[in-house]
């Protein structure tokens, strides 16, 4: 079943979680320890992150190095497939640009609809550590709009192969992100509200937003999507806080401001487990009100920290 569909009938704020697949060498049972408690609160559907190859040096016997390509992460379609085979529930692969060509994306697509899988959050994706600035391959997707447009050709049978005629249309409701806080590469906030709206005019049904730490940021992009005419569900992507070191390094690594009460807070803890419990308030606050102010989903970026996800829902739903 299609998310726009999950939300067009709910008569409730939904929940849904996003986790990474593990670390090549561990196996889905580590998936599943993950999610088993998360269960409980009866998510609509699971997002699965997708992770590009990267460039390591490896040192040779005779003292040279050697470029390899690895993908850390491998696994992102059979993990939907499994999630959906375990716990029956709809599962939604990130598609991305970065380290895929357009064939390998199409096959993937194909795989996809095989699957029974019919959503995908369609993104650019981010910058490997080997990379000063975002690099697109030769042959591959540059920007979340050129996969977007990918994608909504699939859905209109439209392959890249131009003998395939009458191609078989696949159906995918596509989501896109968005950034409360802009997107860093952006210029300003307009030049980002332009792209959005590009988005959602190639047939982006909904947008899931990066994660924030302050709700009146959400409600002032709502409102600013509204005015420009974005009238597609906005879901809010929330994660928490657990420790002093995320200060420094979520607002680096995804250019979103922590505020002041909440960092304060946290550097005023003495231990790991107080910073957690800070966090664990926080969130419980954040995803109250935004519960109470009706949004259609309350999205998690569980990301290694099931268990604070855990407690913080126990008191909200």
């Amino acid at each position: 079943m299609k998310v726009i569909d999950y939300i067009r009938q709910a008569s409730k704020t939904l929940v849904s979680f996003e986790i990474l697949p593990p670390l090549k060498g561990k196996n889905i049972t580590s998936i599943y320890h993950h999610l088993d408690p998360l269960m409980e609160f009866g998510p609509s559907f699971i997002y699965v992150t997708y992770h590009r190859s990267e460039h390591i040096f490896k040192k040779k016997k005779d003292g040279t190095f050697e470029k390899v390509e690895v993908r850390k992460r491998p696994g992102t379609v059979a993990i939907c497939a499994a999630i959906m085979n375990h716990y029956k529930v709809d599962a939604v692969p990130h598609l991305i640009c970065g380290g895929f060509t357009r064939r390998e994306t199409e096959d993937a697509l194909i795989d996809l609809n095989f699957l029974g899988i019919d959503n995908v959050l369609v993104l650019r994706g981010d910058v490997t550590k080997n990379e000063a600035s975002y690099e697109a391959g030769p042959l591959g997707n540059r920007y979340a709009i050129d996969l977007l447009r990918q994608v909504s050709d699939l859905n209109n049978g439209i392959y890249l192969e131009e003998d395939i005629q009458d191609g078989s249309r696949t159906n995918f409701c596509m989501g896109v992100a968005g950034y409360p806080e802009k997107h860093f590469e952006a210029p300003n906030m307009d030049h980002d509200m332009g792209w959005l709206k590009k988005k959602i005019a190639l047939g982006a049904e909904y947008v899931v937003t990066q994660m924030f730490f302050d709700n009146q940021k959400y409600f002032a992009f709502v409102d600013r999507c509204r005015a420009e005419g974005i009238d597609v569900p906005i879901i809010p992507g929330l994660k928490p806080l657990t420790n002093k070191k995320q200060l420094t390094v979520i607002p680096r690594t995804f250019h979103v401001d922590i505020p002041t009460d909440l960092s304060d807070e946290i550097l005023r803890c003495k231990t790991d487990e107080e910073c957690e419990q800070v966090g664990t308030d926080w969130l419980i606050a954040q995803s109250q009100e935004l519960k109470n102010a009706g949004v259609p989903v309350l999205h998690y970026y569980t990301l290694g920290k099931p268990k604070v996800i855990y407690n913080a829902l126990r008191q909200v739903l």
